[in-house]
Formats: structure tokens, C-alpha cells, sequence
């Protein structure tokens, strides 16, 4: 499950103990995805793209668009067009 950790101004997702996280700005009704990382030991298990769409779901249904700076955030979001009328 993502968790929002405000006070760090990014989302999380833990895992086996480790860490999957993007760093976000709320900028009016828009939410802004500067950074997506994946602990080492996570990467290639699907747990950032898990992270991503909890990000999606986060964003929804908090009626935000999101403006992708990071390249992975940018091309998980193309390749779920399910997610295609979040992007500003």
C-alpha cells in the first residue's frame, strides 16, 4: 500500500523491508512527480510500478493532474492509458 509521507514531500511503498519512493511538489491541482527510486533489492520486482499506481489512485481521487519530471514517472503513465486524463 502507497503511503503519503507528507512531512518528506514524497510517496512511499514498502516492501520485504525496503523502500520504493517518488518525491512530489502539490502545486494547486496538480501534482508534480520530480523523482521516482526503488531500493536496490526492489528493482525489476514491479514494486515501483506498484508505487506509481497508488500515485495514480492518490491523484484521482484527490482530483489532480500530474506533471511527470521524472522519466520513469513520464513512461509508466504513457503505458497505463487508464491513466491518461491524469497527465497535465
Amino acid at each position: 500500500m502507497v503511503r503519503d509521507n507528507a512531512e518528506r514531500h514524497r510517496f512511499e511503498l514498502e516492501r520485504d523491508g525496503y523502500i520504493a519512493f517518488a518525491d512530489y511538489d502539490r502545486r494547486g491541482s496538480d501534482l508534480v512527480i520530480r523523482h521516482v527510486e526503488a531500493a536496490v533489492p526492489l528493482r525489476g520486482t514491479g514494486a515501483a510500478g506498484e508505487l506509481m499506481r497508488g500515485v495514480a489512485e492518490i491523484a484521482r481521487s484527490e482530483g489532480r493532474t500530474i506533471t511527470p519530471l521524472c522519466g520513469y514517472a513520464r513512461t509508466w503513465l504513457r503505458r497505463h492509458r487508464e491513466y491518461g486524463d491524469l497527465l497535465a
